[in-house]
């Protein structure tokens, strides 16, 4: 999931660029879950609004704003009352943002950052670990991603500085080659840590992404 946070009400009303009325649109999937961009926030910022002399002229909430269909098949439901806002605020993640942002004519007003993509604990408690490289090496580390929880990214670990089992750079974090040692014993696989690892074909990562068709695995040979 994409984690995101609120932006600063100010801030959000400085985007608006003077505009008096507004059509608000969330997210019902990670932003609601991160508590930036679901129905209790769309309530919230439509007060705030209204107190600060804003017509608000509707809100929605649709399951994933990223999904492009659903955000057009939105816009044509409150049709009316888009047409008649100055501009649309968004309480999503930057994706999110772009699906209203290609679907309409009206500004565009981001009410969040996107933080990083990230697992979920528990309630509120967000977890990066997978920075989306485009050539993964799960395989070759017990399912342990060096590249994004190795503050430093070493593929070739560890770096001899963890204290006690703990990062030297940010010591609130396990050394994950530690971690990643400790569990390929337990598999019997600790020979494979001999193994060096070429640096990575960066040119994967090249953006901007796109897919559109189905994805095959390669044929070897």
């Amino acid at each position: 999931m994409i984690i995101t946070k609120q932006k600063q009400f100010e801030d959000i009303v400085s985007a608006c660029r003077g505009a008096k009325n507004l059509f608000l649109f969330g997210c019902g999937d990670c932003a609601e879950l991160c508590r930036t961009g679901g129905q209790e926030q769309l309530d919230e910022l439509a007060e705030k609004l209204r107190n600060q002399g804003v017509t608000v002229t509707g809100t929605t909430l649709i399951h994933a704003t990223c999904h492009e269909l659903d955000v057009q098949r939105e816009l044509r439901k409150h049709k009316e009352a888009v047409a008649g806002a100055d501009a649309v605020v968004v309480l999503a993640c930057g994706a999110g943002v772009q699906s209203v942002g290609d679907s309409t004519e009206k500004p565009v007003v981001s009410g969040c950052d996107s933080l990083f993509i990230g697992n979920s604990r528990r309630q509120m408690h967000f977890y990066e670990k997978c920075s989306v490289c485009g050539e993964c090496v799960l395989n070759e580390t017990a399912g342990l991603c060096p590249e994004t929880r190795c503050p430093k990214g070493l593929l070739n670990g560890p770096c001899g500085g963890a204290t006690r089992g703990k990062c030297e750079v940010d010591a609130a974090n396990n050394c994950i080659w530690i971690g990643i040692y400790d569990r390929m014993k337990k598999l019997g696989r600790t020979e494979d840590m001999m193994r060096v690892s070429e640096p990575k074909n960066r040119k994967v990562a090249n953006k901007p992404h796109r897919i559109e068709e189905p994805l095959q695995p390669k044929k070897q040979g």
